[in-house]
């Protein structure tokens, strides 16, 4: 699992909804246009699709910045001035 930091930069206001709607699926919401999503190989990949359907790239930008293993730096690269900032916790889930 990586941590990613996700923000958007979408003029439309429909595209911009629906970018949120997807981002909102898989992480969480950090300030206005920027999330934190905690993803394994697969569900980046699943992600990236999503987001490309989603906006126009000729007028849209999403950034999608890998912030390291989960387990490792990737927690300790998100630094807050003012409101403190809860990055998602990591579980396991057993089915």
């Amino acid at each position: 699992m990586r941590l990613f930091l996700v923000s958007y930069d979408v003029a439309d206001d429909k595209r911009r909804a629906r970018i949120a709607a997807v981002l909102s699926g898989y992480g969480q919401r950090l300030q206005f246009s920027v999330f934190v999503v905690l993803a394994s190989a697969t569900q980046h990949a699943r992600l990236r699709g999503e987001l490309q359907d989603a906006l126009d790239a000729d007028s849209d930008q999403v950034l999608l910045v890998d912030l390291g293993p989960a387990d490792g730096r990737g927690s300790e690269s998100v630094e807050s001035l003012g409101l403190p900032v809860s990055l998602p916790d990591r579980r396991a889930i057993i089915v």
